[in-house]
């Protein structure tokens, strides 16, 4: 069946006990609030409708959090907010650091450091001493992939077990792509490298974020469709694909019927960007 456009959340929202709501790219766009986010979290929860974030954000919930309210997104306005970082973070404590030993040698940015802190962690300067690594994404924003490729390979030769903390290929941040985490683990993968990740598109974030709103009736909203839209459609869930995010300039030269035929999967809704 061919996904049904709508304006905004309005048409709908009478389906649904609560929303699974993306953050970049539906809410914020790295920097700031999308000029219509607020005005929408406030009437989803004047319409008493449980929200909860999830995003495949490198580092732990509680610095999301932190974050949203430095761009006016206060708590009151959501129910509860998980990260990729806050499962990979979950899983090193709980038996990945047992499994794999204690030495991390990390690719990514300081501003990542919560994915290990309070942890028992050795972090390494390279991939000649660690045991495993630890991929968040790029240092900085403009880097390309040329330049992790050399400690990749170093990461290969070691035979070094990768934990992704984010799946994201690429994300905007205001007008600029940038690569994410997701797009070393393919290569790494695709060179014979062992990778784990968590977050979006596997099942258990969405499991996570049900069993806390206490219902099957929630509707998860996001950009991408490797991601958002195939998660949601993997967890049975119905879903919309906003089309202002990290498919934009896909969609800006075709209709967004041609678009979705590239994958074997669909949203149940269309939406041009996230409005009540």
């Amino acid at each position: 069946m061919a996904p049904k456009l709508i304006t905004g959340l309005s048409e709908i929202f009478g389906l649904y006990d609560g929303f699974i709501l993306d953050l970049w790219g539906v809410v914020h766009d790295g920097v700031a609030p999308f000029r219509d986010t607020i005005p929408a979290l406030l009437e989803i929860k004047k319409a008493q409708k449980k929200v909860w974030l999830l995003s495949n954000a490198p580092r732990r919930s509680y610095t999301v959090a932190t974050r949203l309210a430095e761009m006016g997104i206060s708590p009151g306005m959501y129910d509860g907010v998980l990260t990729s970082g806050e499962m990979s973070w979950e899983a090193l404590r709980d038996t990945l650091l047992a499994k794999w030993g204690k030495r991390c040698f990390h690719i990514g940015p300081q501003r990542d450091k919560s994915l290990y802190e309070e942890l028992d962690i050795e972090m390494v300067r390279g991939p000649s001493h660690a045991d495993f690594v630890l991929n968040s994404g790029v240092v900085d924003f403009g880097d390309t992939i040329e330049r992790y490729q050399p400690v990749l390979h170093d990461c290969l030769r070691r035979k070094l077990p990768m934990l992704c903390a984010n799946p994201d290929r690429m994300v905007h941040v205001e007008n600029q792509i940038v690569i994410c985490a997701g797009t070393f683990a393919e290569l790494y993968e695709g060179m014979g490298g062992e990778v784990v990740s968590f977050g979006k598109p596997y099942r258990e974030v969405y499991s996570r974020c049900l069993g806390e709103m206490g219902s099957q009736r929630v509707l998860a909203v996001g950009d991408s469709m490797l991601t958002d839209i195939k998660g949601a459609t993997g967890a049975g869930l119905d879903s919309v694909l906003v089309l202002s995010g990290i498919h934009r300039e896909e969609v800006a030269g075709s209709e967004w019927q041609i678009f979705l035929e590239k994958y074997p999967f669909r949203p149940s809704y269309v939406m041009k960007s996230f409005l009540w």
